[in-house]
């Protein structure tokens, strides 16, 4: 894929070439938004408001990593969405009944009931420790654990400094660290710290 190719066509209105950027980057984004705001249904309106507001934005693109630059405006729409979430909280009827499956990259097909039954406790627990972070450290601990971003790129994503995404991330996965140990009989052996 060329994507700078793509990009200046889109500039120049061509709606297929912008459609091959979504196709292409659709995934990612959903992935940031679903980790960082919590909710599938949230994550899925962020994804698509953000993909209308990039194409609306995209004359204002001057170069540079079109991948980071769409993330920044995902990331945005997400705090956007923690910040009117908190203040008008709800529950909605789906989550409440919607059987809560483990992420398809954690399921695997040769295990006990007993084993499936402790990793979906645990990918419970380390989605109810990621959701209790505060909402800055969550996301860079996500662009950074999850999505494999180093440091670099997260600070350009955020548009903070190399030092601010240092911290947010050390303080986020000592804040895991400790929220894990809480439920340490779920974590694999070679995670739990000693006493």
């Amino acid at each position: 894929m060329d994507e700078t190719a793509l990009i200046a066509d889109a500039k120049k209105g061509d709606v297929q070439a912008y459609n091959r950027l979504v196709i292409h980057y659709q995934e990612l984004a959903y992935n940031v938004a679903r980790r960082i705001v919590g909710s599938p249904q949230a994550a899925e309106d962020i994804t698509q408001e953000s993909f209308i507001a990039a194409y609306q934005a995209l004359n204002r693109f001057r170069g540079g990593s079109f991948k980071s630059w769409l993330l920044r405006i995902v990331t945005n729409r997400c705090y956007d969405e923690l910040r009117r979430h908190k203040r008008r909280p709800q529950s909605s009827i789906d989550e409440l009944t919607e059987d809560n499956e483990s992420a398809p990259f954690m399921r695997s097909s040769g295990e006990t009931p007993e084993q499936h039954q402790q990793r979906v406790e645990l990918a419970e627990a380390i989605e109810r420790c990621l959701q209790a972070l505060p909402d800055d450290q969550r996301t860079a601990a996500v662009l950074c654990d999850v999505e494999g971003y180093d440091y670099n790129e997260i600070a350009g994503i955020l548009s903070v400094s190399l030092g601010t995404v240092k911290s947010r991330i050390s303080r986020a996965r000592g804040k895991l660290r400790d929220c894990l140990q809480k439920v340490q009989e779920l974590l694999p052996m070679q995670y739990r710290l000693s006493t």
